[in-house]
């Protein structure tokens, strides 16, 4: 039964040893399209917690209100409610416009330009 066992964690250290510079190999760059696809799905995810925000603040309000006219109408007392920021309506998804930086034509950085010396 022991030998058993060594066997085994044997061949899963030298499975381990075999697989683990496939796992630890660096992913490329990411190409100028697909930092503008995560920057839109970043924009998208930030829009759209906006708007759920507001949807829950809208509901907040609306139960507030009916909980305030419940209880005039049942002749109870109600304390005032507390006056918070308004609800604020994010629009309208309005994807980023990705900043292109043109550099034709333009030195490298870091490259000096020196005048040409006449002979």
């Amino acid at each position: 039964m022991t030998r058993i066992l060594t066997l085994i964690a044997v061949a899963a250290g030298a499975a381990c040893t075999a697989f683990a510079p496939g796992a630890l190999a660096k992913l490329p760059a990411p190409t100028e399209s697909q930092q503008a696809k995560a920057a839109e799905t970043r924009a998208r995810a930030a829009w759209s917690d906006k708007v759920s925000a507001y949807q829950l603040c809208r509901a907040q309000d609306k139960i507030a209100a009916h909980y305030l006219a419940d209880r005039k109408a049942h002749g109870q007392q109600a304390r005032e409610p507390v006056q918070t920021a308004a609800c604020a309506d994010p629009g309208p998804f309005v994807a980023p416009v990705p900043a292109i930086a043109s550099t034709a034509g333009a030195p490298a950085a870091g490259a000096v330009q020196s005048p040409a010396k006449a002979p």
